[in-house]
């Protein structure tokens, strides 16, 4: 009875693991040898299956990150032209709604005051996706991923064109939002038939399989903190705005005493001080209140 009961345990067993098996082949997740593979499990030690199952689904996972994506060499099967990815520059206003409001790189976390202190940045650049694939699309294709917003952010023009130029994800990886950018990344390449060579597919892999999430992390600008003002400055402003009795004369009789002047901090009063002619100087030396 107990051997009838292992029998039919195995049995079951055998078929859970082959039709999973099957499922993830008809999905393009397992290739043949894989499927054999995983029956195969089925006569390994209880440890070594967990292992070697865990592997497996961890290689089925990865392909899935880029399912779509042909992995091969780039080629620039036709000359690159700027002019065939041109973008208008109207593009700004979608960005700066995906980017919290404001003109946000998500590369370093920089907030830019102007439009004209940051570049709109293409994720995948344009020479790169034109070698990837778009040197054999038409120009209307060629000029809807140029201004595609799923492929646009803002950057420095130093880290735009000095830095990331036409580099894929195996050669610049941002300091922040790297899963955000190599998601983005793939996504781009998946809405336009782009391929990704070795290196590239590797890199983007090692990212994408660390990532908890794919959310741009937007870090809010730091408060400044007020510029000290020289007690000389603000005294200088004080001058400025206006009569010396209104600022000095606080029992509005006409004079300026020294109770007064130290009061408000512009004692000594020397000769050249708005306040003096309205102070005593007894010794006539040109400074009251010394």
């Amino acid at each position: 009875m107990r051997r009838k009961i292992t029998v039919v345990f195995v049995a079951a067993f055998v078929i859970a693991i082959v039709l999973g098996a099957s499922r993830l082949r008809a999905q393009g997740a397992l290739t043949l040898e894989e499927l054999a593979e995983r029956i195969n499990l089925l006569f390994t030690g209880q440890d070594e299956l967990t292992q070697r199952l865990a592997a497996l689904e961890a290689a089925a996972a990865a392909r899935n990150w880029l399912a779509g994506i042909p992995i091969q060499a780039e080629n620039r099967c036709t000359p690159y032209e700027s002019d065939d990815y041109r973008y208008p520059q109207s593009l700004e206003a979608q960005i700066v709604a995906e980017t919290g409001g404001s003109f946000y790189s998500p590369y370093t976390g920089e907030t830019f005051s102007w439009a004209d202190e940051v570049d709109i940045e293409h994720i995948v650049a344009r020479s790169e996706a034109h070698d990837s694939g778009l040197c054999a699309a038409d120009i209307f294709t060629r000029l809807a991923f140029a201004s595609d917003p799923l492929n646009l952010t803002f950057a420095s023009p130093r880290l735009n064109r000095d830095q990331k130029v036409a580099k894929d994800v195996a050669e610049w990886l941002p300091d922040l939002n790297q899963c955000w950018f190599v998601n983005r990344v793939v996504a781009v390449k998946r809405r336009y038939g782009l391929s990704m060579d070795p290196r590239e597919a590797e890199a983007a892999l090692a990212v994408l399989n660390g990532c908890p999430s794919f959310a741009m992390q937007i870090i809010a600008p730091a408060e400044e903190s007020p510029t000290p003002v020289a007690e000389d400055d603000q005294e200088a402003d004080r001058q400025a705005e206006g009569d010396p009795l209104e600022l000095y004369d606080d029992d509005n009789n006409g004079r300026i005493t020294c109770a007064e002047a130290r009061r408000h901090g512009i004692a000594p009063v020397r000769s050249d001080h708005p306040a003096y002619p309205y102070m005593r100087d007894s010794d006539g030396d040109g400074v009251v209140c010394e």
